[in-house]
């Protein structure tokens, strides 16, 4: 059963980026790849979030539990996606070796905990931190297409990109690591697996303050430039009151 309904899902994904492609056929393939992912990523962060602050168990206290019929529905849903996204970009090459260690490494993760029937809530906790921070990184790319970026609303949105990624993925995810590994309830290979998508965060993290310096400095370059403009434009403005012909 689990097999068929991830291959359902699986198909209802490729179906999905098939309407986008028909519905926005002037648009380019990885557009419509990425409506995918935005979609993916708002319904699964709620799922998640439905799953972790409501429906419970709480993860940073019962993890190793039996899965629940909502966690394995949202394991099966986000499975089918990551297959589908990681078969999209290893056919057009879009992602690097980063990228699609991250998705090797998710559907390994997702495949585990519902081949072991455990750890779903964990599993469910890191699906809900990695995809939070996906509706932005999409935004962000949709901005640029459209020629938008260079905005008060590209800075923005980077900016709560970035405090996002710090706090849920190092922050809390420093948490839920320690909660994984110092209780005795999840198996030692979903412990591995855990540990394994924490350091990838920070690998992530890492590249993401070397973006923020770089754009940090090259903001304040530009403001340096506009700033002794402003002065300059004052001197000369100074410099000719009160003359004559």
């Amino acid at each position: 059963m689990l097999l068929l309904e991830v291959i359902c899902s699986l198909i209802g994904w490729v179906a999905l980026y098939c309407v986008f492609c028909c519905l926005a056929n002037q648009r380019g393939k990885e557009w419509n790849c990425r409506l995918v992912t935005l979609f993916h990523g708002i319904l699964i962060v709620g799922m998640t979030a439905y799953i972790g602050f409501i429906d419970g168990p709480w993860p940073l206290t019962h993890p190793g539990t039996e899965n629940t019929p909502l966690q394995i529905k949202a394991m099966v849903l986000s499975l089918g996606y990551f297959l589908f996204d990681m078969g999209w970009c290893m056919c057009h090459r879009s992602e690097g070796p980063i990228m699609l260690a991250h998705h090797t490494m998710s559907i390994l993760g997702i495949l585990l905990a519902l081949g072991l029937g455990e750890s779903g809530i964990e599993t469910c906790a890191v699906i809900f931190g990695s995809e939070i921070t996906n509706p932005l990184l999409q935004a962000r790319w949709f901005l640029r297409q459209i020629g938008r970026y260079n905005s008060l609303l590209g800075d923005v949105v980077d900016l709560l990109f970035i405090l996002l990624f710090a706090f849920v993925r190092v922050g809390v995810g420093t948490m839920m690591l320690y909660c994984e590994l110092t209780s005795p309830r999840p198996s030692l290979i979903m412990k591995g697996g855990g540990l394994a998508m924490y350091i990838l965060a920070w690998v992530f993290m890492v590249d993401i303050a070397r973006f923020a310096c770089k754009k940090g400095r090259a903001k304040y370059k530009k403001w340096q430039e506009r700033h002794k403009m402003v002065e300059q434009n004052g001197q000369d403005m100074y410099g000719h009151t009160g003359k004559t012909d």
